[in-house]
């Protein structure tokens, strides 16, 4: 794909449809705007749901329950499979819809939004034929018996995304839940609708049955809750801020439901002494503004040792430059805009509390950025204490900070004093040392010198205000079973 295909460059889903029980029917609730965050253009109004399209669409669900539970895993494993085989066939399509939707530059979008989804979605088809019993033996009190726990489908799942990986997000939700035998309604972020509404075409393509999937948009808080608290769900996935965490858990707690949470972070990325801070800096910084900061694992937060703040400084006024703020579809950018001109504001509102509370700006772009969409300029702070809101709360833009610290035991501390704990990194000399070390930082994901990339089979998840539970690989795929154990008399 090239920025000289004007199709693709203005290409998004012509689907405005809701998806429930394999129909595509017109939404009946106000409608939302799709906006390009690149232009600014409003690209599509999409009609939302409304509470009784909830309904049906929990109904639905409900409905193919037995079925889809009781389909064999080879069954249920080539569903998952042509679904990847379809989104396979549409990879141009479905990066261009990210692109123009959400702003992600079309290289980062085209690896990490859509491959990695389908990545994921292949081992999802595999993980769906693993038998899970576990064949507890004989027990003898009182008398002679034999006991097996068989893993269960839960039920429905209301899946909920947010708007900055729309495909991977929902994969890891809907895809876990699917190879354990659940059905499912999926809710997008209203601000990044169409990908989701096209991807039930997609489905349908893939001949999922009707009612295993089922696709909602709301227009605000309102469809989401009725959805959470509905009584037709068993467990609720959420993927967004922690705010809006902490209250679809205390409306899934109505009904006793099961939650998985990712939620928010302050990563912290710990520099420790005898590292190559010139051959590691453009790395560092385009880890964290990729996607425009708009990122919950952004490793914003960098400690660096003392002894290193001012090499890693002069390498990073070196490296800075990479960093290229534009037109998403040229591929010599790596940061696009904000989602909407209301967050490209809060994300200045730190920019400008940051210097209002006496933080210095060390690292900057002179390039100005364009004059139409929701771009904001990179940028690093010092000088601001580890307590500030800056240091602390997570901004979801391109906005990164710099603390040193003096000794090892302060950089963990430092790490730890968040109230998140979704990933950290280490970079040191001495990989068997930061294996070690990674035990001391209450995060999800710890990575050691960069490690990879986000592997299908490993847990994604966190501490503290970062979440509850955890997605991807088997981990994924258990928040969606019920162990129930079966004792019998021979």
């Amino acid at each position: 794909m090239t920025a000289t295909q004007p199709d693709l460059r203005t290409w998004v889903p012509t689907t405005r449809e809701l998806l429930i029980d394999g129909r595509l029917v017109a939404g009946e609730g106000p409608a939302v705007e799709a906006v390009n965050p690149a232009t600014e253009q409003v690209t599509a109004t999409v009609p939302t749901a409304s509470t009784a399209q909830v309904d049906a669409a929990v109904d639905a669900a409900r409905r193919a329950f037995p079925a889809w539970a009781e389909a064999s895993p080879r069954e249920r494993s080539a569903a998952i499979s042509r679904l990847a085989d379809v989104f396979e066939a549409n990879v141009e399509r479905l990066t261009a819809s990210i692109v123009n939707e959400v702003g992600t530059p079309v290289a980062f979008a085209e690896v990490m939004q859509v491959r990695l989804g389908i990545t994921h979605l292949r081992w999802m088809a595999e993980a769906a034929l693993l038998d899970r019993t576990v064949q507890l033996g004989p027990w003898h009190d009182p008398v002679l018996s034999y006991s097996e726990v068989a893993y269960r489908p839960a039920g429905v799942v209301a899946c909920i995304t947010g708007y900055n990986y729309p495909i991977n997000l929902a994969v890891f939700k809907f895809g876990a839940a699917l190879a354990a035998g659940c059905t499912t309604v999926l809710l997008p972020s209203p601000r990044t609708p169409l990908t989701t509404l096209w991807m039930g075409e997609l489905f349908e393509e893939a001949g999922i049955p009707a009612g295993v999937i089922n696709v909602l948009v709301g227009d605000g808080p309102s469809v989401g809750q009725h959805l959470t608290t509905h009584p037709g769900v068993d467990r609720v996935s959420f993927t967004g801020s922690d705010a809006v965490g902490a209250r679809i858990m205390e409306q899934a707690a109505r009904g006793l439901k099961g939650v998985t949470l990712e939620l928010g972070g302050k990563s912290p990325n710990i520099l420790l002494p005898g590292i190559d801070v010139a051959a590691l800096a453009r790395d560092i910084h385009l880890r964290w503004a990729r996607n425009g900061g708009q990122g919950c694992a952004a490793l914003a937060r960098m400690l660096v040792h003392e002894s290193l703040v001012d090499d890693f400084l002069a390498a990073s006024r070196e490296a800075f430059p990479a960093l290229k703020v534009g037109d998403p579809w040229d591929r010599e950018v790596n940061i696009g805009p904000m989602i909407r001109e209301d967050h490209r504001q809060r994300v200045q509102s730190f920019v400008d509390g940051g210097l209002a509370d006496g933080g210095e700006i060390v690292l900057s772009l002179d390039t100005p950025v364009p004059d139409r969409g929701y771009f904001v300029n990179p940028v690093v702070f010092t000088g601001l204490p580890h307590g500030n809101r800056l240091v602390q709360t997570e901004v979801f833009g391109p906005v990164g900070v710099v603390v040193p610290f003096a000794t090892e035991e302060e950089a963990v501390a430092l790490a730890n004093d968040t109230a998140y704990g979704l990933a950290a990194n280490v970079y040191t000399p001495d990989v068997e040392h930061g294996r070690a070390l990674a035990g001391r930082l209450r995060s999800g994901t710890v990575w050691v010198n960069g490690g990879g990339n986000m592997r299908p089979d490993a847990p994604f998840g966190g501490f503290g205000l970062s979440g509850v539970g955890r997605e991807v690989g088997e981990w994924g795929i258990r928040e969606y079973l019920e162990p129930q154990h079966v004792q019998w008399r021979p």
